[in-house]
């Protein structure tokens, strides 16, 4: 029997947090349970750089299993404005942008098989943030303006190079109320920001002609025969298979 597919989500703290209070890497876990494995490759303030310094220890070319999915998440981080000290998160627009063709490179070229989908840069609530960061910190400027500066530009990077991408900064302002509803601080997503992730991201999965296809509909349940030791039936006769039940969901996925 093959190896189920692995999927691995890559960033940083929107991607580190995804497994916690409703995140959209939990409900993914729960999606493709039986299907695939969900894998967190999260690292908390990290920007396009640090990512750089360290993606050929985190997917070596020489493993001998290549992802068939990598989400990818920066931006966040790298949009935050230069700090006088030359020290901090910041990175430029124009080295974001080439920090991220080099991480789309070396994901694309581990197998045949692997798929990347980029996360852009989403919105976030200015206020919310300022009153919710720690006083441990020096002062973080971050803005609206530039989360959409840095989402452009991950979206043009993603077309160029031929990858799906996820435009999170206009799917969160899809909703009236999304300042408050999709952030927990201004910053970090909400269960229903996460949402608006998982939707995205099986919306993708769905419409992308890609063989084999990811989308969670499509593929295999693992060990999803019938037995005679399932759940016996009403009748006491013969057993039902609950093996592609999804009833315990707060809603339903496509």
């Amino acid at each position: 029997m093959m190896g189920r597919p692995v999927f691995v989500l890559f960033g940083s703290s929107i991607v580190q947090y995804s497994f916690s209070n409703g995140g959209w890497g939990a409900t993914l876990a729960d999606v493709y349970a039986r299907k695939a494995d969900i894998v967190l490759r999260g690292y908390i303030a990290w920007n396009s750089r640090r990512a750089l310094q360290v993606i050929t220890k985190i997917f070596p070319k020489d493993s001998a299993v290549q992802p068939s999915l990598v989400v990818v998440y920066f931006g966040g981080n790298d949009s935050i404005a230069p700090h006088p000290s030359g020290l901090g998160p910041h990175v430029p627009l124009e080295e974001y942008m080439d920090n991220m063709r080099k991480i789309g490179e070396h994901l694309k070229s581990l197998s045949d098989k692997t798929r990347v989908i980029f996360l852009s840069c989403p919105p976030l609530n200015e206020e919310l943030l300022k009153k919710s960061t720690s006083t441990a910190l020096s002062e973080i400027v971050r803005t609206n303006e530039t989360c959409r500066l840095y989402s452009e530009a991950c979206i043009s990077v993603s077309k160029e190079m031929g990858i799906k991408v996820v435009d999170l900064w206009n799917a969160m302002q899809k909703r009236e109320d999304w300042a408050t509803a999709c952030f927990t601080d201004g910053l970090h997503l909400s269960e229903e920001g996460s949402n608006i992730v998982v939707e995205e991201i099986l919306r993708i999965l769905k419409e992308a002609e890609w063989d084999p296809c990811l989308h969670w509909k499509a593929m295999p349940t693992e060990f999803g025969e019938d037995s005679p030791y399932d759940l016996v039936a009403s009748s006491g006769k013969s057993t039902i298979n609950p093996s592609e039940w999804t009833f315990h969901r707060k809603r339903s996925w496509e």
